[in-house]
C-alpha cells in the first residue's frame, strides 16, 4: 500500500480527553488501519509547534516524552501521557531525502512529542504501537519550499 499523506488538525488540545464527532472521527480512521495489511509501518508528523530555522527530525528509537505545550487547561489534560516510541531508521530516511533535496537538515535525539503530534496520534492510534518520527516546520519558507 502506498502511504498517505494528510493534513489533520489537533484543534484544541482538549480532543485528548473529550469525546467529540471529531475525537469519534480520528478514532474510526485509525480503527480502519488496525489490521496487519493497512496499518502504517511508521508516521512522519511535521508539526507546527516545533518550528526551527532548517528542517529538523527527531531521530530515537526509545519512547518519546509526552510534551504539554499549552497553558491553562484542566489538570487531567497534563496527566495524558502517549509513549510513542520513534524510530531512527525512519528518521534517517526522512533525514536523507531532505538532505536529497537541498535542505540542510539537523536531527534531534531528545525531542518529545508535542501536542500537535500526541493529541491526534492518541486518538488514532491508542496503543502507542506505531512508530513516530517528528519533524520541525520552517516558518520562513515559501510554500514551494514546505511542500
Amino acid at each position: 500500500m502506498n502511504a498517505p499523506a494528510l493534513f489533520i488538525a489537533h484543534g484544541s488540545p482538549m480532543l485528548a480527553i473529550e469525546d467529540d464527532a471529531y475525537a469519534a472521527f480520528l478514532t474510526r480512521l485509525g480503527a480502519s488501519w488496525r489490521d496487519a495489511a493497512q496499518k502504517p509501518r511508521a508516521v512522519v508528523v511535521f508539526t507546527a509547534h516545533w518550528t526551527t530555522r532548517h528542517p529538523a527530525v527527531s531521530m530515537t528509537d526509545g519512547p518519546y516524552e509526552t510534551i504539554h505545550d499549552f497553558y491553562g487547561f484542566p489538570e487531567a489534560l497534563y496527566e495524558v501521557t502517549y509513549p510513542a516510541r520513534g524510530s531512527k531508521a525512519v528518521a534517517e530516511r526522512v533525514r536523507t531525502s531532505l538532505a536529497a533535496a537541498g535542505f540542510p537538515v539537523s536531527v534531534d535525539p531528545a525531542r518529545g512529542l508535542d501536542h500537535g503530534a500526541w493529541v491526534v496520534l492518541r486518538r488514532l492510534f491508542p496503543a502507542a504501537d506505531v512508530p513516530v518520527v517528528q519533524a520541525s516546520v520552517v516558518p520562513g519558507y515559501a510554500p514551494e519550499q514546505l511542500f
